[in-house]
């Protein structure tokens, strides 16, 4: 299974610490968004867990676990844009995006 945590939000950006208390737990609970009483429970072990994707236009947040990332497989993609604060409010500077990156 393919974890991509991109679709919905910034899950490094603004969530890295429920994301990792998540692993930690070894599951996450998905509501459906087109069905909410729809809600599907998966495992997140890296015997389940063939890669997770992390989309973000911030990974500094997550920086910190990567001890416990460290047994899945990962991708990142970072989007670093030409905009400023006036168009991204709660995006850091991009000197310290790139490096983070």
């Amino acid at each position: 299974m393919i974890i991509n945590t991109g679709q919905r939000t910034d899950i490094p950006a603004f969530y890295a610490d429920w994301f990792a208390n998540r692993l930690q737990e070894g599951f996450v609970l998905v509501r459906n968004p087109y069905d909410p009483q729809s809600i599907t429970r998966y495992r997140l072990t890296p015997d389940i867990v063939d890669c997770i994707g992390f989309c973000t236009k911030n990974p500094e947040p997550m920086l910190k676990y990567t001890e416990l990332l460290e047994p899945f497989h990962q991708f990142w993609y970072v989007t670093i844009t030409p905009y400023g604060t006036e168009i991204e409010p709660r995006v850091p500077n991009k000197m310290k995006l790139l490096d983070s990156f």
